[in-house]
């Protein structure tokens, strides 16, 4: 729960979307760094009750899920930050309702930040063509096929568009989206 109304990001609301089997300290960190600057984070996700991370060689915590992705609209939430995991992305890039609801921060303009495999979503959802950013380096040639300037950097920022590589790179990939969100929408922001 946020309890610090005078961060960077006081008033701000970010969508956290997940399904089992993300990686536990892509979500978990990225979601500290945010609520210690003040933001609200909601977790959406296409699973009912709760989802699973996944820690080392199996599932790890699990943790409350405060909104179904069907219901959920991109225009209550100021960011949005997508996990990765080798199992969360597979799951949903074949939710008609996640690829729909990413594709909505595009079309606004507003911050999004994807990390390790969390980017597959953005192919899913068509938003990559043209764009630079980084990944997991065994979805590099998903996301060149799919137009992106792919680069294995700490973090890349396009725009509004926060990505990078693995957990190792989780301070710097933090503190750039907690940046973006403090500016807030982005005019070079498409999708």
């Amino acid at each position: 729960m946020n309890t610090n109304s005078t961060g960077r990001l006081a008033g701000k609301k970010v969508a956290i979307l997940t399904a089992d089997g993300f990686e536990e300290s892509e979500l978990l960190k990225p979601r500290a760094a945010l609520e210690a600057e003040g933001a609200e984070t909601v977790i959406v996700s296409p699973k009912q009750d709760a989802v699973r991370s996944w820690s080392g060689d199996g599932f790890g915590e699990s943790i409350a899920v405060d909104i179904h992705v069907s219901k959920a609209d991109a225009s209550g939430f100021d960011a949005l930050l997508l996990p990765g995991g080798v199992i969360n992305p597979d799951r949903l890039r074949i939710e008609p309702d996640a690829i729909k609801f990413v594709r909505a921060f595009f079309d606004a303009g507003k911050p999004v930040a994807a990390i390790c495999h969390g980017p597959q979503i953005l192919i899913e959802a068509g938003v990559v063509d043209g764009r630079r950013l980084t990944s997991y380096a065994s979805i590099k040639t998903d996301l060149i096929n799919a137009g992106a300037d792919w680069v294995d950097e700490e973090v890349v920022c396009d725009q509004g568009l926060v990505t990078s590589r693995k957990p190792a790179d989780i301070p710097a990939f933090s503190d750039k989206f907690i940046e973006e969100i403090a500016e807030g929408v982005h005019s070079g922001q498409h999708g």
